[in-house]
């Protein structure tokens, strides 16, 4: 099994404002609890920045992000952990998606950009509403751009002649996220009432190569994890891929289109 992928913070947050935009619209579609002040737990945190934003809505909220980064973990301690302006707290836990389960009552259990790297996180939704209070949310949202230049140029440099035999197995599919309509179904089969919806985002993105700058804090972190110990075969992957990019995502007079297309989900337990 390939290693796990390797986090740069740094990276990850060069596009935060960009990340951080689907957070922002997934939260505003995620009803207050009906009763508080509420617990939170945030799947996937990365470095806390976006989990801030909990905090900013809910400021009396007691607010855990998990995530199985170390380096992740380390940058969201430093920088946002320890008591809320409204007498909340927001702590951080190292913690596996793939087997997190509540071990106390939630009133929301959000993920952001994270249940992609997670393969058949839907198993993982009878859990997580059942460690919900009554009238508590599930709510995330994942890629759904995984047939878009950036993803489908990665996966063909992987199965090169060239590079399959190091990169063999550690890129995900087009079947790594659900369409709406199969999420919608699984939620409200477990008696949720269910908002599924999809957006397509055109970021314009800035600078030299900003999709492949992009995607090493994202999509390519398996690539460059795979060959961190092979400094001259990673350089020249990544400069393979870079040349594909820029043919595939050529720049505008304004910056670098990059359309995104992302699935959100909020599912509301019933309450009685």
């Amino acid at each position: 099994m390939p290693a796990a992928p390797t986090w740069d913070p740094a990276q990850y947050l060069r596009h935060a404002d960009h990340r951080a935009r689907p957070f922002t619209d997934l939260l505003a579609r995620v009803p207050d609890p009906p009763t508080g002040p509420p617990r939170i737990a945030d799947l996937g945190c990365g470095p806390g920045n976006v989990t801030t934003l909990l905090a900013a809505r809910w400021p009396t909220a007691r607010i855990t992000g998990y995530d199985n980064s170390p380096e992740m973990l380390d940058k969201a301690h430093v920088d946002h952990e320890g008591p809320t302006a409204g007498g909340g707290r927001l702590d951080f836990a190292h913690a596996d998606v793939r087997t997190w389960t509540p071990d106390e009552p939630y009133d929301l259990i959000v993920s952001n950009a994270t249940l992609q790297w997670v393969p058949g996180h839907v198993e993982r939704f009878a859990d997580w509403v059942a460690g919900l209070k009554p009238g508590g949310t599930l709510a995330f949202q994942v890629p759904g751009n995984f047939d878009a230049p950036s993803h489908r140029l990665m996966r063909e440099l992987a199965g090169a002649p060239r590079w399959r035999g190091r990169l063999a197995g550690t890129l995900r599919h087009a079947d790594a996220v659900l369409g709406p309509q199969a999420y919608l179904e699984r939620l409200t089969s477990l008696g949720c009432a269910a908002d599924v919806w999809e957006t397509t985002y055109i970021h314009l993105l800035q600078g030299e190569d900003p999709v492949l700058d992009w995607v090493k804090g994202t999509g390519l972190r398996p690539v460059l994890t795979a060959l961190a110990d092979e400094p001259e075969a990673r350089q020249a992957c990544v400069a393979e891929y870079r040349a594909a990019l820029r043919e595939a995502c050529p720049a505008g007079p304004h910056g670098t289109p990059f359309p995104f297309r992302r699935l959100f989900a909020v599912a509301r337990k019933q309450s009685g």
